[in-house]
């Protein structure tokens, strides 16, 4: 019974991609860990947090679906929301460096050492502690998606415009974290990690255990993200997306719909933020770099946007290429970044995923069309005329 009721709340493609994640989330520290580095099965240390990476960006594209593929909100600033939720993982690390820093101080991170700050600042109270860390990882991006949801959608800002404020307060971060007397490191950002809940932050075990919480995470957001586009008010946000003044005039109030979904999806991206911060070692503000947030739209786009399965296989494809590309050309990622952009919206105008869905509909349509045909033509048939014999 929880088995049925469990695939009826999600799509079966849904409940795949989940479960070979879970797969993967296992597989890969199981292979690093476990196999002798000599067995070709073997995942070496180095590539675990790189696949972790992928993971973290693939939560990302996710969160931006949820707005832009299924509320037609189309945010150049999820790398803003990204970025804070890593900022404040980043800032408990650095609170864990203790006295092991360049100039041994206990309480001051050495960048505040550096500029001679003489205590710390109030915002970084509290950041000693993981459950309040964690806390801030989902308060901060929230709050600033809500204050800036709830002005941004209370004056009916949509389309184009939208966009642009949303890219406007990304580089607005950008600008101010670069500042040292922000108290965020300036243009180096933080740094230098050594332990996270009392593990060794460099160990291949620690590794490998961030990179099964990532995979463990992304599944269980993706299953949330299915059972809300699922529900009831998935389909009114739907609606939204494709007639928002007829579903407004439905009586419904797009403006708290619109809220939730963008705050929702702030919080998703600076959980993403959080987990890519220790398994690559750093953060800095060109992290709020507006063409990071481009590039996470790239993502949905290649992928399928609207199809919550397709902006993780699109984040997983692009970075990974991109991985291979930069090491062979660097200096012409970007120009094949933006063709493949290009190229996705002349001829995969909805995806990867959106057009092989597309595709499979049109086949079914065209069976379900010809079975109808051929039943019509059997109806229609006129029937044979028996004429009964005289009697000799």
């Amino acid at each position: 019974m929880f088995t049925t009721r469990l695939i009826h709340a999600h799509e079966k493609k849904v409940l795949v991609l989940a479960a070979l994640i879970l797969f993967i989330a296992i597989a890969v520290p199981a292979s690093n860990l476990l196999l002798d580095p000599g067995n070709p099965l073997h995942v070496p240390s180095h590539v675990v947090p790189l696949f972790g990476k992928y993971l973290c960006y693939a939560l990302l594209a996710l969160a931006l679906d949820l707005v832009w593929g299924y509320c037609g909100i189309l945010s150049l600033g999820h790398g803003a929301f990204f970025a804070l939720g890593g900022y404040a993982m980043g800032m408990y690390l650095m609170r864990q460096i203790g006295a092991r820093g360049v100039y041994a101080n206990p309480v001051l991170p050495d960048f505040m050492v550096f500029l001679n700050w003489k205590e710390l600042p109030w915002y970084w109270t509290g950041f000693d502690s993981f459950p309040f860390a964690a806390l801030m990882v989902l308060l901060v991006p929230g709050a600033l998606a809500f204050v800036f949801g709830w002005l941004a959608f209370r004056s009916r800002v949509t389309g184009v415009y939208l966009s642009i404020i949303t890219q406007a307060m990304t580089y607005a971060l950008l600008l101010a974290f670069f500042r040292n007397e922000m108290g965020f490191g300036g243009n180096n950002g933080l740094t230098d990690f050594k332990d996270i809940i009392g593990f060794n932050i460099q160990a291949p075990e620690t590794r490998a255990t961030l990179f099964a919480i990532t995979g463990i995470v992304l599944a269980l957001v993706l299953l949330l993200s299915s059972a809300i586009v699922q529900s009831k008010y998935g389909k009114v946000l739907i609606g939204v997306r494709d007639a928002e003044s007829r579903t407004r005039f439905l009586g419904y109030r797009v403006e708290n719909m619109k809220l939730f979904i963008f705050t929702f999806s702030a919080m998703i991206a600076g959980v993403a933020g959080a987990l890519y911060v220790p398994q690559v070692g750093i953060i800095n503000p060109g992290e709020f770099a507006p063409a990071n947030s481009i590039e996470v739209v790239i993502w949905t786009a290649v992928g399928g946007r609207g199809t919550l399965i397709g902006p993780i296989i699109g984040a997983v494809l692009v970075n990974f290429g991109k991985s291979i590309f930069t090491a062979a050309f660097p200096e012409f990622w970007l120009f094949a970044l933006g063709a493949l952009f290009v190229a996705t919206t002349l001829f995969l105008p909805k995806g990867i995923v959106g057009t092989i869905q597309q595709g499979f509909a049109s086949r079914r349509d065209y069976k379900a069309a010809a079975e109808a045909e051929k039943g019509r033509t059997v109806s229609t048939r006129d029937p044979v005329d028996v004429q009964p014999q005289a009697a000799e």
